[in-house]
């Protein structure tokens, strides 16, 4: 199945823009395929604007997050695999998403794949557990 990263990237991308808010992203500056000027990556962590009025060429496809932007007067092209991707919230407000580990999804897909194997009724030999609610008031 394919990631929903990218998809949702490009709907919170046009969700904050269409609010007149600044789009950014957080990428992860260890990810060896994370192209962006040297000048930018500080630490571990590394933020982008990707508003309109900051970027030209912006492309959110299923693999990566492409641009080109000025750094310090320069245009350079910067490339960011989406997985890279840990968070694209508004600047001006904090509103957007942060994204789980690429291993974390991995993993939480694979459980989800089992539970769904081994809840496939009486047939499978394994007794399905009621769900457990109380009224709290």
């Amino acid at each position: 199945m394919n990631s929903s990263r990218p998809y949702l990237l490009r709907a919170l991308n046009e969700w904050i823009v269409d609010n007149g808010m600044t789009p950014q992203v957080l990428i992860d500056a260890h990810n060896p395929d994370v192209n962006v000027p040297d000048s930018v990556r500080s630490g571990e962590r590394i933020v982008l604007n990707i508003a309109p009025r900051a970027v030209r060429e912006l492309e959110i496809d299923n693999e990566y997050l492409s641009f080109v932007a000025r750094f310090s007067g320069v245009s350079h092209a910067v490339l960011v695999p989406t997985e890279a991707v840990q968070a694209i919230y508004a600047r001006e407000n904090g509103q957007g998403m942060m994204f789980p580990d690429e291993d974390e999804e991995t993993v939480s897909s694979a459980e989800s794949e089992d539970a769904d194997s081994s809840n496939k009724g009486p047939r499978s030999g394994k007794k399905t557990k009621r769900p457990n609610l109380k009224v709290i008031k």
